[in-house]
Order: structure tokens, then sequence, then C-alpha cells
């Protein structure tokens, strides 16, 4: 099945101004709570904030199914630190922790594609993004990459094609270039 350039580029662009304005509603509820509404959840949180292993954690299981938390609460989670080179030091391990989920989802779907267990998340998870794979092949793997389509459950599915490792590895690595356009909304948005 041949698609034409404009129909990837409409898929992506779609994809990618859906995750745009999520991230703006995200960012936008956490000035406006921040600013007019005087709640302070740092404080109110810090506890748990500062139990980093408890944040890694839970944003590493987030990741490895598929991404049930967006990766911006995490991102906003960072800038406790007050620092931006502390900043770009979190958002660039939460960048790798997605990177590598992504990539022992892959596995996980190479591997384990024929076993009842991926069977069942296949028919009851990802069955919707199954002809994604089919009409978009490794481009879907940057669409989920950049876009709010949970990146997890698309490289199992890609894995379960058969799709090559060292490509997916490759395609995927545009995953590094959301967290850096998305860290750069919410550093800035902090700042406001």
């Amino acid at each position: 099945m041949q698609i034409k350039i404009g129909d990837k580029t409409k898929f992506f662009w779609e994809n990618f101004i859906r995750g745009f304005l999520g991230t703006i509603a995200i960012v936008g509820a956490y000035v406006l709570i921040k600013h007019y509404f005087g709640f302070d959840w740092e404080e109110t949180f810090k506890p748990y904030l500062e139990n980093q292993i408890l944040i890694y954690s839970i944003y590493t299981l987030s990741e490895l199914m598929f991404g049930i938390i967006p990766p911006e609460f995490f991102m906003i989670w960072g800038l406790s630190s007050g620092d931006l080179i502390d900043y770009i030091s979190i958002v660039s391990l939460l960048a790798v922790i997605s990177y590598i989920a992504g990539f022992a989802g892959f596995l996980f779907g190479d591997f384990l594609k024929t076993t009842v267990t991926f069977r069942y998340i296949r028919k009851r998870f990802l069955a919707r993004y199954q002809p994604l794979v089919v009409k978009y092949g490794a481009f879907l793997i940057l669409v989920a990459a950049m876009t709010p389509l949970p990146f997890s459950a698309i490289a199992m599915l890609v894995g379960s094609f058969h799709f090559p490792a060292k490509k997916y590895l490759l395609w995927s690595l545009s995953r590094f270039l959301r967290f850096a356009l998305y860290a750069i909304i919410v550093w800035e948005a902090n700042m406001l």
C-alpha cells in the first residue's frame, strides 16, 4: 500500500497539534494554579516530590504501560530544582527512560508476539493502532515519538511486525526532539 506524502504530513501534523494543544493545556493549568490560585503544589506534595526514586519509578512504569501519565507532568516536577542545568539533566533522564521503555516495548512485541499474553494485549489495548502500523510503517515510529500517540504501544506493535531493531532505534531517536521542545515550553511557561 502506497501513501502519498501529503497523507503522511497531514497525519503527523494532526497528531503533533493535538499533542501541542494538550501540552499547552497542562502547562496553562499549571501556570493558572500557581499564579492565580496561590496553590503551592511543591509545598503540598513536598514529601513525595523529594523522593526521586519514587518519581522516576512512577514515570518508568507509566512509560512502560503506554505513557499513562503525560511526560509534561514530570517535566513540571523537574522545575522544582529551580536550576536550568538541573532541569536539563532531569528532562534528559526522562527522555532516556522513555527511549529505553519504547525499546523494551519493541523487544516485547518482537520476542513475545506469539504468546497468549501478547495476543491479549494486542486485542485489548493495541488493536486500534494496528492499521496505522500497516498503513504508515516506520513513519509511525516518528509520529508516536513526537506526538501523544502511545510511544511504547506503537513500539510494541512495530516490534511484532518484524521491523529491524536498528531502524527502530534510529527512527525513535526523534523522541529526544519531542522532549527538548516540550521542555522548553514548560521552562518558559514557568518563567511567566
